[in-house]
């Protein structure tokens, strides 16, 4: 921190250039709202739904109700909201290994995947129970330089999504990968029309963690057959406990819950553990909050930039997901970032993160996560692994009032002398 600027001044004036970008955050979130509110008015939802069921749940028709609603959300045939999907990752793994067959092959088209998905693949790990212990080939290629108009993308494609490829997978946001941006549901659009011209019977699938209602619509709108991601990342919209989803052709998405749960029960069957209200609840709250959050990682962006770090995305760049990398550049400021904003979480802010290994990463991985539910990135958190350029990736925000709080209280614990991100 300079001696010329203080911290107010500092993010006055990031939030005096962020004006206008506010201002289409807004405006994206007003269309989500009014198409969730549509939803519910449409499928009349009503407090009847809330109940709770017990034992199997055979055919509940609050479940029912709440797959409807969300694959009107969607604008798409069909949706499966299950809380026995423990992560985003799970309901992925649902949908891949319901959807792939033994000698057909799965196509990553954006590069490396996201860190726990390499186990389900089997590039990573032991390979026991993965696609390619399954009989699963795979193959991996990235299409950002064709969508920056760097390459063809047709003739990219054409090696990749050709038979035997039945799957077509595409990360939506950015994960751990600094250099990459996240894609845009016009992206997805041309990637799929793509495929669709190279390979009819090839399947977009779109991991779409992160990226619920950052913009006006969902991939599924746009061209992905089959979307997937985690409750508690944007749609719980910070209420809903646990769970994932999958969205998409009804085909694909009774593949993924026959992955799920059993061939022959597939979606009929599982409790709600009565949180039908929070999940309801959470989703009409959804585009209000990832608003909240998007606003917060653009005021981080806008003030880490003029410090001197390399943001991505920039502060007035378009956004099509909710996380903000901020490359700090030693591992030292990593942890020293993630240790400075757990103590300003709402939770467990007297806890000192330490990096550990965790399942399903290769890394040691530190994280802020003083968070009301386990592992919610909607909410204020910030993690990252331990491997250069030892970039944080913060994401979330309930409020745009607490992230700007933690801002202001992270640059005046520097500016006072503590041994911080900013000094380390």
């Amino acid at each position: 921190m300079t001696a010329t600027i203080s911290t107010q001044e500092l993010i006055q004036s990031a939030e005096a250039d962020l004006a206008y970008r506010f201002a289409e955050v807004d405006r994206v979130a007003l269309a989500n709202q009014r198409r969730v509110l549509e939803a519910f008015h449409s499928h009349r939802l009503c407090d009847e739904f809330f109940a709770e069921k017990t034992g199997y749940g055979r055919d509940d028709p609050a479940r029912q109700a709440i797959d409807r609603i969300y694959a009107s959300v969607f604008q798409c045939e069909k949706a499966a909201v299950r809380m026995q999907m423990v992560s985003g990752t799970h309901a992925l793994a649902c949908a891949l290994f319901g959807n792939l067959k033994p000698g057909e092959r799965l196509a990553c088209l954006t590069g490396r995947p996201y860190d726990t998905l390499e186990e389900v693949i089997g590039i990573a790990g032991g390979g026991s129970g993965s696609l390619r212990a399954a009989g699963v080939d795979y193959l991996q290629g990235d299409v950002e330089p064709c969508l920056s108009g760097k390459a063809n993308l047709r003739e990219t494609l054409a090696p990749l999504v050709g038979p035997p490829t039945a799957v077509a997978y595409v990360q939506k946001s950015r994960g751990y990968a600094c250099g990459r941006r996240a894609l845009t549901n016009a992206d997805i659009r041309k990637i799929s029309n793509a495929i669709r011209e190279l390979n009819p019977r090839c399947q977009v699938l779109v991991d779409n963690c992160y990226g619920e209602f950052v913009e006006p619509g969902e991939p599924t709108a746009c061209g992905a057959d089959l979307v997937a991601g985690s409750l508690i990342k944007n749609p719980g919209g910070g209420l809903a406990l646990t769970g994932g989803y999958v969205a998409g052709r009804a085909e694909l998405v009774d593949n993924a819950l026959n992955r799920l749960t059993a061939p022959g029960i597939g979606g009929h069957m599982g409790l709600t553990y009565n949180q039908n209200r929070l999940v309801l609840q959470g989703l009409f709250l959804a585009p209000s909050v990832v608003a909240q959050a998007l606003k917060g990682a653009m005021l981080f962006a806008g003030v880490f930039e003029r410090l001197g770090f390399a943001v991505s995305p920039g502060p007035l760049e378009p956004r099509s997901d909710i996380i903000q990398c901020i490359r700090l550049g030693t591992p030292e400021r990593l942890v020293a970032f993630c240790r400075a904003l757990q103590r300003l979480s709402p939770v467990n802010a007297h806890v000192a993160p330490e990096p550990a290994a965790m399942p399903g990463y290769q890394e040691a991985i530190v994280m802020a996560g003083g968070t009301f539910i386990e592992g919610s990135t909607i909410e204020l958190s910030a993690d990252g692994p331990l491997r250069e350029p030892y970039a944080v990736f913060v994401q979330g925000g309930l409020t745009y009032l607490h992230v700007k709080y933690a801002l202001e209280e992270l640059l005046k614990q520097a500016e006072s002398g503590d041994r911080l991100f900013l000094n380390c």
